[in-house]
């Protein structure tokens, strides 16, 4: 069976060309009797009518039974059903209208209505408005009542049948659909159809992000070479998770943060994601690493939390016989080199610790151990994937120096081949990923005389064309792809 399937009320609803399309009457999707975990279909419901307990209400109601992904899902029936229960959304939505008038050259001079298929507006200029609609009430084709009296309203939205589709308006329904369940016009014969969709969230404006173009396009290679493929959205694309089968989040991490909703989002309905929000927790805390690493009995540098309200001239003296100077202050949450300040001596530390408390109500005080690079092994699901080795960045001690908000400056690197690397790296870096999960990690590590030392594991670790992939090439990638399949086909399996 298809990925998608599309049902309508009657076969003579439907106007457009069928090729590469599953249509179904309800009549038939309804009676269709499905083996347990069966691949779960995407569900374009088309009926003529969403009302309560009608023909559309039993196709929504059925496909989320039977664990299949409707549009629009019975919540969506029901928060569309009255105006009181979507007037919640309307005061954001006219404030989007109120905009777009103000832009526009030529407006309207008169009320209209706004037809949006799949999210695609009749009236380019009203994209926006189109979009942020979709994304509230996801219904494959809504009529949005546009008024004018003292100022532009609207006055309603309510789903609309494919048989009140104008015949002016079928091409760009046609092509609405089409794109959204990605089945062009003319379909390609010479490569097989996808068994599985990955998303993968990314920035297209973030400036240090965790992978770069060339990487994901190795990554999307890989995906199609192994018949999964591989979709880019981006932070507005959170209510197209259930569509995919995974989520590989390449944006940087934090948890006041739509990253962090993006891998909830992605637990809660089921789908397979890295980093999934425990490792992202765990990983973006500091504070959690440091004390699971010593419970664990994995060697880091001697490290202290220290808290602002028990902060005191006694405490700074224990930290001082501790450690000596320098000595590194951190705040738990710091990522690529931020956050992070070396204290030369007693009036460094007290500066520093003032600003750093300023953002955290506690903060790290850890031993400075210099190494002219630092370790970085990556793993994933458990097993070494790269290592490298991160040069401190010129006449600074940490990898990165940030020069000013715009601007970065980052050391050299070496990438060598996993038996390359001293075991004693490798083994501490997987006692070290093995506490926070079985998800993509990055292993940071120091190698002294007197053993090597745990600094950190980052979730969502850089990988890069060139760098971290210089030794594996694509092969990184098919591993990556292949972790992901390894987990659709668990979780399909129950």
């Amino acid at each position: 069976m298809a990925r998608s399937v599309i049902v309508v009320d009657r076969l003579s609803d439907w106007r457009w060309n069928q090729e590469g399309l599953n249509i179904q009457t309800v009549d038939a999707f309804i009676a269709e009797k499905r083996t347990p975990n069966k691949r779960p279909l995407r569900v374009i419901n088309l009926c003529r009518r969403y009302k309560y307990l009608s023909a559309g209400y039993y196709c929504s109601l059925l496909s989320e039974s039977r664990g299949d992904l409707p549009m629009p899902t019975v919540v969506d029936i029901i928060d569309l059903d009255k105006r009181g229960s979507y007037a919640y959304a309307v005061p954001d939505l006219e404030r989007i209208l109120h905009a777009t008038m103000k832009r526009l050259a030529s407006p309207p001079t008169t009320g209209f209505a706004l037809h949006v298929f799949f999210g695609r507006p009749d009236d380019a200029r009203f994209r926006r408005l189109a979009a942020e609609v979709f994304d509230a009430f996801r219904y494959p084709v809504l009529e949005i009542q546009i008024v004018r009296d003292k100022r532009w309203r609207i006055q309603a939205i309510h789903p609309l049948g494919i048989n009140k589709i104008n015949a002016d308006l079928e091409t760009v329904f046609e092509d609405a659909l089409r794109t959204y369940v990605r089945v062009p016009a003319s379909q390609r014969k010479s490569r097989p159809s996808a068994l599985y969709e990955l998303a993968v969230l990314f920035d297209p404006n973030e400036r240090l992000a965790p992978s770069d173009e060339v990487a994901l396009k190795r990554l999307a290679k890989a995906g199609a070479d192994q018949r999964v493929e591989v979709e880019f959205i981006t932070a507005k694309d959170i209510q197209r998770i259930p569509e995919f089968d995974a989520l590989f989040i390449r944006e940087t991490t934090a948890l006041n943060h739509h990253t962090f909703r993006f891998s909830r989002k992605a637990e809660v309905e089921g789908i397979p994601v890295i980093d999934d929000p425990r490792s992202i927790l765990r990983c973006t805390n500091k504070v959690y690493l440091s004390e699971a690493l010593k419970a664990a009995n994995v060697p880091t540098p001697r490290t202290e939390l220290l808290n602002r309200s028990t902060f005191n001239d006694k405490r700074l003296a224990e930290i001082e016989a501790m450690m000596g100077y320098p000595v590194v202050l951190k705040i738990p949450d710091g990522a690529f080199s931020r956050g992070v300040e070396k204290a030369e001596n007693r009036e460094d530390f007290l500066r520093h610790a003032e600003g750093l408390f300023e953002r955290s109500r506690v903060i790290l005080a850890q031993e400075y151990m210099y190494t002219p690079y630092d370790w970085r092994i990556g793993l994933i699901g458990g097993e070494p994937l790269f290592a490298c080795q991160y040069f401190m960045s010129r006449a600074h001690w940490q990898i990165y120096r940030h020069v000013d908000s715009q601007k970065s400056v980052s050391g050299a690197w070496e990438t060598m081949p996993i038996d390359a690397a001293p075991p004693v790296v490798v083994e501490t870096a997987r006692r070290a990923a093995a506490l926070i999960g079985d998800g993509l990690y990055g292993v940071d590590l120091k190698e002294t005389e007197a053993g090597v030392f745990v600094i950190e594991v980052n979730d969502n670790p850089n990988i890069d064309g060139g760098v971290e992939d210089k030794i594996l090439k694509g092969a990184l990638y098919e591993r990556v792809i292949q972790e992901f399949t390894r987990r659709i086909d668990k979780a399909r399996s129950g």
